[in-house]
């Protein structure tokens, strides 16, 4: 396959898993941000530093509101990590590998595009805002739907599993971050009712909530949630099933190759060294420190995936 063609594939579902994780992003900030009405409208500004936009937005923004944050993290153009501009980049992309996809994905990728043109053409108000978030969602996971039940399991599957599994994976920690290392207010809140209630709102966001129910029972503490969302291989948004994806398709990329290559190579140390402990562990490295460890070693993984297959040659 022409690296070009990886390339678009790579992104095209990378931006659409980033469309619906941003979305999610957005529902944690609100619900979070619901058990904390002292702090008010600063919490956004802890929502933006995890989404990684925080300086983009400081450099167009005199002041930080909640309804500045959720706009620019909803559909503002100078954002390319907004819902908009992330759909608007993943259409892109599905246009330049058009022939690699079926006509149920390109149909379902050309629909995601114009719902959200339509539904964020204007500045999207409170009340509305549950109904434009669930439909984000819900267009990515049609897309989604589609790869699955008509696209051949080759080489142009497998860019597009790399694309969705190491955006998932990046923005399943960004979200716990979300929740651990900024909004969590103090040491002892740690157990309380608040820290339950806002680990029940990180549950929510990443659909995780019945699942963890049906594992774990009503009476499941914090470890039990951190273990599910990061260790635990049969949890689809873990970090663990993430990155064993990510093994996964790597090496049906490389196979018949006489050894793996330095993209695999990554997935597994990832794994490994860092997937592969009890949640005791994670705590006692420092769940943030865990956190930005593992985002730094995603980013290096993504850099060394376009290097192996070429995408811009």
């Amino acid at each position: 396959m022409l690296g070009k063609t990886a390339n678009g594939l790579y992104w095209m579902y990378r931006s659409l898993e980033r469309a619906e994780n941003t979305a999610r992003l957005i529902e944690t900030g609100q619900r979070i941000a619901l058990t904390r009405l002292e702090l008010g409208e600063s919490e956004w500004r802890s929502v933006l530093q995890s989404a990684g936009t925080l300086d983009q937005f400081d450099a167009t923004h005199e002041e930080l509101t909640k309804d500045a944050a959720i706009d620019w993290l909803l559909r503002d153009r100078a954002n390319p990590s907004s819902v908009l501009s992330s759909i608007e980049t993943a259409r892109q992309n599905a246009r330049l590998v058009r022939t690699a996809l079926t006509h149920e994905v390109w149909e379902a990728t050309n629909a995601a595009y114009m719902s959200a043109r339509d539904m964020l053409a204007r500045k999207v108000v409170e009340r509305d805002l549950p109904n434009v978030l669930g439909s984000m969602r819900r267009r990515s996971s049609l897309v989604r739907g589609m790869t699955h039940g008509t696209m051949l399991r080759n080489d142009i599957y497998d860019f597009a599993r790399l694309g969705t599994f190491i955006e998932r994976a990046d923005n399943t920690a960004r979200i716990l971050d979300v929740k651990y290392y900024v909004l969590l207010p103090s040491a002892s809140a740690v157990g309380s009712s608040l820290d339950n209630v806002q680990w029940e709102s990180i549950l929510r966001s990443v659909s995780a909530r019945g699942g963890f129910r049906m594992e774990y029972g009503a009476g499941a503490g914090t470890r039990d949630i951190a273990h599910f969302l990061i260790l635990d291989r049969r949890m689809p948004r873990s970090l663990a099933f993430c990155v064993r994806k990510l093994g996964d398709n790597l090496g049906y990329l490389n196979k018949g190759q006489m050894r793996p290559g330095p993209a695999q190579l990554k997935a597994q140390h990832i794994e490994r060294t860092y997937l592969s402990h009890d949640i005791d562990a994670v705590f006692d490295y420092g769940l943030h420190e865990f956190i930005q460890k593992v985002l730094k070693l995603l980013a290096e993984l993504s850099a060394q995936i376009e290097t192996d297959f070429r995408f811009y040659e």
